[in-house]
């Protein structure tokens, strides 16, 4: 049965247009997306390949559903 496992991911607009995204918890996990629809739709795809080439190698998946996350803004 399929484990369910949550990932962040960083959407990064780029200057000519679309979003690089990038999933911390797997590195290398990079991707494009013309737009936000398809820039998660890609980061989807991404992170299952990912799990599958980590579990044909019998690595342990990683995943970010015990991680808190928060933003700190600093002036100077």
């Amino acid at each position: 049965m399929p484990q369910s496992r949550t990932y962040r991911i960083i959407l990064n607009e780029e200057p000519e247009g679309g979003f690089t995204v990038t999933v911390p918890s797997l590195p290398g996990c990079v991707t494009y997306g013309k737009n936000l629809k398809e820039a998660k739709e890609m980061a989807m795809e991404a992170i299952e390949g990912y799990i599958e080439l980590l579990v044909e190698q019998g690595e342990p998946i990683p995943d970010d559903t015990n991680k808190l996350e928060s933003a700190i803004t600093v002036t100077s």
